[in-house]
Protein backbone atom coordinates (compact mmCIF):
# COMPACT_ATOMS: atom_id res chain seq x y z
CA UNK A 1 0.00 0.00 0.00
CA UNK A 2 1.31 3.08 -1.53
CA UNK A 3 1.26 6.27 1.30
CA UNK A 4 -2.43 7.67 0.88
CA UNK A 5 -2.68 10.94 3.03
CA UNK A 6 -5.64 13.03 0.75
CA UNK A 7 -8.86 11.44 0.05
CA UNK A 8 -11.72 12.92 -2.31
CA UNK A 9 -14.89 11.52 -1.80
CA UNK A 10 -17.25 12.36 -4.15
CA UNK A 11 -20.27 13.26 -1.71
CA UNK A 12 -21.58 16.11 0.02
CA UNK A 13 -19.73 16.93 2.90
CA UNK A 14 -21.59 15.24 6.16
CA UNK A 15 -22.45 17.29 9.36
CA UNK A 16 -19.42 17.52 11.48
CA UNK A 17 -21.39 16.01 14.24
CA UNK A 18 -22.37 13.46 12.70
CA UNK A 19 -19.16 12.57 10.35
CA UNK A 20 -18.08 8.65 10.21
CA UNK A 21 -14.83 10.25 9.07
CA UNK A 22 -13.61 11.71 12.18
CA UNK A 23 -11.72 8.66 13.69
CA UNK A 24 -9.92 8.59 10.52
CA UNK A 25 -9.16 11.82 10.42
CA UNK A 26 -7.55 11.79 13.60
CA UNK A 27 -5.93 7.81 13.61
CA UNK A 28 -4.56 8.12 10.80
CA UNK A 29 -3.99 11.95 10.26
CA UNK A 30 -5.89 11.75 6.45
CA UNK A 31 -7.13 14.83 5.01
CA UNK A 32 -10.66 13.91 3.56
CA UNK A 33 -12.35 16.12 1.15
CA UNK A 34 -16.04 16.06 -0.23
CA UNK A 35 -17.37 17.30 -3.15
CA UNK A 36 -20.38 15.66 -5.17
CA UNK A 37 -19.08 14.27 -8.89
CA UNK A 38 -22.79 14.99 -10.02
CA UNK A 39 -26.21 16.50 -8.90
CA UNK A 40 -29.61 15.82 -9.26
CA UNK A 41 -32.31 18.16 -10.87
CA UNK A 42 -35.69 17.88 -12.21
CA UNK A 43 -36.40 17.87 -16.13
CA UNK A 44 -37.48 20.62 -17.79
CA UNK A 45 -40.75 20.44 -19.52
CA UNK A 46 -39.69 20.08 -22.90
CA UNK A 47 -37.30 17.17 -21.98
CA UNK A 48 -40.55 15.29 -20.86
CA UNK A 49 -42.70 16.13 -23.37
CA UNK A 50 -40.09 15.33 -25.43
CA UNK A 51 -40.77 11.42 -23.85
CA UNK A 52 -44.18 11.44 -25.47
CA UNK A 53 -45.74 9.95 -21.87
CA UNK A 54 -49.20 11.13 -21.31
CA UNK A 55 -49.74 11.63 -17.28
CA UNK A 56 -53.31 10.74 -17.64
CA UNK A 57 -53.62 7.27 -19.06
CA UNK A 58 -52.56 6.38 -16.01
CA UNK A 59 -54.29 5.62 -12.96
CA UNK A 60 -51.37 5.36 -10.23
CA UNK A 61 -47.76 7.05 -10.37
CA UNK A 62 -44.96 5.04 -8.36
CA UNK A 63 -42.26 7.55 -6.28
CA UNK A 64 -38.70 6.61 -5.19
CA UNK A 65 -38.07 9.98 -3.99
CA UNK A 66 -39.14 13.53 -3.09
CA UNK A 67 -37.47 15.48 -5.59
CA UNK A 68 -39.33 13.18 -8.21
CA UNK A 69 -42.85 14.12 -6.24
CA UNK A 70 -41.47 17.59 -6.75
CA UNK A 71 -40.78 17.50 -10.41
CA UNK A 72 -43.94 15.54 -11.06
CA UNK A 73 -46.27 18.30 -9.91
CA UNK A 74 -44.29 20.82 -11.29
CA UNK A 75 -44.36 19.35 -15.04
CA UNK A 76 -48.20 18.98 -14.39
CA UNK A 77 -48.28 22.72 -13.36
CA UNK A 78 -46.21 23.81 -16.61
CA UNK A 79 -47.89 21.21 -18.76
CA UNK A 80 -51.58 22.22 -17.50
CA UNK A 81 -52.58 18.85 -16.84
CA UNK A 82 -55.08 18.64 -13.83
CA UNK A 83 -54.52 15.22 -12.23
CA UNK A 84 -57.95 13.59 -10.97
CA UNK A 85 -59.00 12.95 -7.52
CA UNK A 86 -58.83 9.11 -8.53
CA UNK A 87 -55.31 8.89 -8.89
CA UNK A 88 -53.68 6.53 -6.57
CA UNK A 89 -49.80 6.90 -5.00
CA UNK A 90 -47.72 4.35 -4.13
CA UNK A 91 -44.40 5.28 -2.91
CA UNK A 92 -40.95 3.68 -1.60
CA UNK A 93 -40.86 4.63 1.81
CA UNK A 94 -43.62 6.53 4.66
CA UNK A 95 -41.20 9.25 4.96
CA UNK A 96 -41.36 10.04 0.85
CA UNK A 97 -45.57 9.18 0.91
CA UNK A 98 -46.09 11.83 4.01
CA UNK A 99 -44.33 14.18 1.19
CA UNK A 100 -47.22 14.25 -1.06
CA UNK A 101 -48.91 16.40 1.46
CA UNK A 102 -47.19 19.14 -0.11
CA UNK A 103 -49.11 18.91 -3.30
CA UNK A 104 -52.40 16.88 -2.51
CA UNK A 105 -54.67 15.98 0.39
CA UNK A 106 -53.19 12.47 2.40
CA UNK A 107 -55.29 10.21 2.06
CA UNK A 108 -54.82 6.66 2.88
CA UNK A 109 -57.10 5.22 0.27
CA UNK A 110 -54.93 6.75 -2.25
CA UNK A 111 -51.55 6.45 -0.82
CA UNK A 112 -49.61 3.75 -0.47
CA UNK A 113 -45.80 3.15 0.41
CA UNK A 114 -43.11 0.22 0.90
CA UNK A 115 -40.02 -0.10 3.17
CA UNK A 116 -37.73 1.15 0.82
CA UNK A 117 -37.91 -1.06 -2.22
CA UNK A 118 -39.12 -1.84 -5.71
CA UNK A 119 -40.35 -5.48 -4.11
CA UNK A 120 -42.31 -3.54 -0.64
CA UNK A 121 -44.06 -1.50 -3.25
CA UNK A 122 -45.25 -4.22 -5.26
CA UNK A 123 -46.60 -5.85 -1.87
CA UNK A 124 -48.33 -2.37 -1.11
CA UNK A 125 -49.87 -2.77 -4.52
CA UNK A 126 -50.46 -6.35 -3.90
CA UNK A 127 -54.10 -7.83 -5.46
CA UNK A 128 -56.34 -5.16 -4.47
CA UNK A 129 -54.47 -2.18 -6.73
CA UNK A 130 -53.36 -4.95 -9.74
CA UNK A 131 -56.17 -3.81 -12.24
CA UNK A 132 -54.11 -0.06 -11.65
CA UNK A 133 -52.11 1.51 -15.02
CA UNK A 134 -48.81 2.58 -13.13
CA UNK A 135 -46.80 5.70 -14.27
CA UNK A 136 -42.92 5.22 -12.40
CA UNK A 137 -41.69 8.52 -11.89
CA UNK A 138 -37.76 7.94 -13.11
CA UNK A 139 -34.37 9.25 -12.51
CA UNK A 140 -32.49 8.86 -15.94
CA UNK A 141 -33.71 5.77 -16.98
CA UNK A 142 -36.48 2.99 -15.97
CA UNK A 143 -33.61 0.01 -13.84
CA UNK A 144 -34.50 -3.19 -15.60
CA UNK A 145 -34.88 -4.78 -12.44
CA UNK A 146 -38.03 -2.49 -11.48
CA UNK A 147 -39.07 -3.38 -15.12
CA UNK A 148 -38.92 -7.05 -14.51
CA UNK A 149 -40.77 -6.83 -11.70
CA UNK A 150 -43.68 -5.44 -12.51
CA UNK A 151 -43.48 -7.74 -15.72
CA UNK A 152 -43.40 -10.39 -13.22
CA UNK A 153 -47.00 -9.46 -11.53
CA UNK A 154 -48.31 -9.14 -14.52
CA UNK A 155 -49.06 -4.78 -13.55
CA UNK A 156 -49.65 -2.79 -16.89
CA UNK A 157 -46.99 -0.28 -16.28
CA UNK A 158 -44.89 2.59 -18.32
CA UNK A 159 -42.11 4.97 -17.08
CA UNK A 160 -41.24 8.49 -17.43
CA UNK A 161 -38.09 10.22 -16.17
CA UNK A 162 -38.70 12.78 -14.05
CA UNK A 163 -35.15 13.37 -12.46
CA UNK A 164 -32.17 13.56 -14.48
CA UNK A 165 -28.41 13.21 -13.03
CA UNK A 166 -26.16 15.94 -13.91
CA UNK A 167 -22.15 16.17 -13.94
CA UNK A 168 -20.97 18.83 -11.84
CA UNK A 169 -18.28 21.15 -13.08
CA UNK A 170 -15.05 19.65 -11.73
CA UNK A 171 -12.75 22.07 -13.46
CA UNK A 172 -11.46 22.98 -10.31
CA UNK A 173 -10.86 20.16 -8.64
CA UNK A 174 -7.08 18.86 -8.96
CA UNK A 175 -7.42 15.23 -8.59
CA UNK A 176 -3.63 14.87 -8.84
CA UNK A 177 -3.55 16.02 -5.18
CA UNK A 178 -5.11 12.92 -4.11
CA UNK A 179 -3.75 9.41 -3.76
CA UNK A 180 -7.76 7.95 -3.13
CA UNK A 181 -11.10 8.74 -4.40
CA UNK A 182 -14.02 7.17 -3.29
CA UNK A 183 -17.06 6.87 -5.89
CA UNK A 184 -20.63 5.79 -4.98
CA UNK A 185 -22.38 5.76 -8.07
CA UNK A 186 -21.75 5.38 -12.04
CA UNK A 187 -22.59 8.89 -12.27
CA UNK A 188 -19.31 9.70 -10.63
CA UNK A 189 -17.59 7.80 -13.09
CA UNK A 190 -19.84 9.05 -15.92
CA UNK A 191 -18.91 12.52 -14.54
CA UNK A 192 -15.03 11.69 -14.05
CA UNK A 193 -14.60 10.73 -17.81
CA UNK A 194 -16.69 13.71 -18.73
CA UNK A 195 -14.78 16.57 -16.72
CA UNK A 196 -11.41 14.97 -17.67
CA UNK A 197 -11.44 13.02 -20.61
CA UNK A 198 -8.06 12.24 -20.68
CA UNK A 199 -7.94 10.67 -17.19
CA UNK A 200 -5.36 7.97 -16.68
CA UNK A 201 -5.71 5.93 -13.01
CA UNK A 202 -1.47 5.81 -12.62
CA UNK A 203 -1.10 5.62 -9.45
CA UNK A 204 -4.94 6.83 -7.57
CA UNK A 205 -6.56 4.45 -5.53
CA UNK A 206 -10.13 3.93 -5.87
CA UNK A 207 -12.62 2.90 -2.83
CA UNK A 208 -16.03 2.41 -4.33
CA UNK A 209 -19.63 1.63 -3.23
CA UNK A 210 -22.11 -0.89 -4.52
CA UNK A 211 -22.19 -3.48 -7.45
CA UNK A 212 -23.40 -0.97 -10.15
CA UNK A 213 -20.61 1.03 -9.20
CA UNK A 214 -18.56 -1.80 -9.51
CA UNK A 215 -19.92 -2.84 -13.20
CA UNK A 216 -19.16 0.96 -14.17
CA UNK A 217 -15.56 0.48 -12.81
CA UNK A 218 -14.82 -2.18 -14.58
CA UNK A 219 -16.18 -1.09 -17.89
CA UNK A 220 -13.87 1.75 -17.90
CA UNK A 221 -10.72 -0.17 -17.36
CA UNK A 222 -10.20 1.42 -14.00
CA UNK A 223 -9.08 -0.70 -11.25
CA UNK A 224 -10.70 -0.90 -7.31
CA UNK A 225 -8.67 -0.52 -4.60
CA UNK A 226 -11.43 -0.90 -1.80
CA UNK A 227 -14.87 -1.98 -2.37
CA UNK A 228 -17.81 -2.35 0.03
CA UNK A 229 -20.13 -2.96 1.20
CA UNK A 230 -18.84 -6.35 2.53
CA UNK A 231 -20.11 -8.84 5.27
CA UNK A 232 -17.09 -7.44 7.13
CA UNK A 233 -17.47 -3.47 5.84
CA UNK A 234 -21.49 -2.35 5.27
CA UNK A 235 -19.90 1.23 5.02
CA UNK A 236 -17.46 2.68 3.10
CA UNK A 237 -16.13 4.47 6.23
CA UNK A 238 -15.46 0.67 7.90
CA UNK A 239 -14.28 -0.44 4.86
CA UNK A 240 -11.61 2.73 4.58
CA UNK A 241 -10.90 1.67 8.77
CA UNK A 242 -10.16 -1.66 7.64
CA UNK A 243 -8.16 -0.81 5.14
CA UNK A 244 -5.68 1.55 7.18
CA UNK A 245 -5.73 -0.64 10.12
CA UNK A 246 -3.45 -3.52 7.94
Amino acid sequence: MGIVKNILISQPAPSASSSPYTDLVSKYGLNIEFCPFFRVESVTLKEFRAQKVNILDYTAIVFSSKLAIDSFFKICEESRVNVPETMKYFCYSEAIALYLQKYIVYRKRKIFFGTGTVASVIEAIGTKHKAEKFLIACTDALKPEVHKLFLKEKLEHGSAVFVKTVCSDLSKVDLHKYQMVVFYSPSDIRSLKENFPDFEQKDLLFAIYGPTTAKAMKAEGLKVEIEAPTPETPSIADALKRYFAK
